[in-house]
């Protein structure tokens, strides 16, 4: 029986995996929405990822790319779990029309739900202690009882290479951005924090500037015989990028989880000016009476956005 082409054709579109953009989702948006369900990757768990594409947005011309973490959580607060949402589509649409930062898209990639903590806890301060301390913070647990990590290894290193060598390739070939240093950034809250203050570090030579917005220095909580900060001290000692050519904001309220963060936050920005950032380069802002939570968020991210991505 010889061969059939249509029915080989159609066996290799089955088999071979392929990316199709849904425009024009229907998340509410100042722009549009285009999405990818389940993203596959070798690295980590399948997850969305939603790309914000702003008013007027063409391919005449070029966009930086701001790569933000817990994506399910940036655009629409209908969808999200709590019913808050960053909105971060409003504000960056506000700044663009007010000539005030580059345009620019917005890559918003889910968390892995159970994995988000093993994604985002940076791997190599964690690596650094003793094995008796890793095993000792491994080991931690939230208020409720249930374990930190819900039992998955700590995998930040993959999450990066995750993307570094998947999404983004798959970004720039999909939509019209600059792909250099100097227009590709990333951002994200909490845990989300820690992990854009890892990805510059590690990846100096892919982003060029970072955004840690009530950065999670605990690692876990509670601060009883907790060796983590001091991990995270010691790492961006060793580890910062060049304050000529990169751009850092941290920033941190004092309420609910934010409470644990003013004394460590001046840990962490005596550091920064131990290695050379300057305001410049480098920008942590502290705002007393807030909360942690995607409203306090929202209320400064027009600030995050600014220091970024100004003209």
């Amino acid at each position: 029986m010889r061969n059939n082409p249509i029915l080989i054709l159609l066996g290799l579109l089955i088999i071979v995996p392929t990316f199709v953009w849904a425009q024009g989702h229907s998340i509410n948006s100042c722009g549009s929405i285009s999405r990818i369900d389940a993203f596959p990757s070798k690295y980590v768990t399948a997850r969305n990822i939603d790309v914000w594409l702003p008013t007027g947005y063409t391919a005449s011309k070029k966009y930086s790319v701001l790569y933000m973490h817990d994506g399910q959580m940036l655009y629409d607060s209908a969808t999200t779990w709590n019913h808050l949402a960053w909105d971060v589509d409003d504000v960056l649409d506000a700044l663009m029309k007010e000539g005030k930062i580059k345009d620019v898209i917005v890559v918003g990639i889910w968390n892995g739900d159970k994995t988000r903590h093993a994604d985002y806890f940076p791997q190599k301060p964690f690596e650094s202690l003793s094995k008796d301390k890793r095993e000792q913070v491994f080991a931690a647990a939230r208020s409720n009882g249930y374990s930190v990590f819900n039992n998955y290894e700590i995998q930040s290193d993959n999450y990066l290479k995750f993307i570094v060598q998947e999404v983004k390739p798959k970004i720039d070939s999909g939509f019209s951005t600059y792909t250099d240093r100097k227009h590709t950034f990333i951002a994200g809250s909490s845990m989300g924090g820690l992990i854009s203050m890892y990805a510059i570090c590690e990846y100096p030579e892919v982003f060029g500037g970072a955004a840690c917005l009530s950065t999670h220095w605990p690692g876990v909580f509670s601060m009883d015989n907790n060796p983590i900060p001091e991990a995270f001290y010691e790492y961006l000692r060793k580890n910062l990028p060049n304050p000529k050519t990169h751009r850092i904001y941290f920033d941190y309220g004092d309420q609910t989880l934010d409470a644990m963060y003013p004394p460590l936050q001046r840990e962490v920005d005596a550091i920064m000016e131990e290695k050379g950032f300057t305001p410049e380069s480098w920008e942590t802002r502290y705002f007393p009476g807030e909360n942690h939570s995607e409203t306090a968020w929202h209320k400064r991210f027009a600030v995050v956005a600014t220091f970024l991505l100004h003209k």
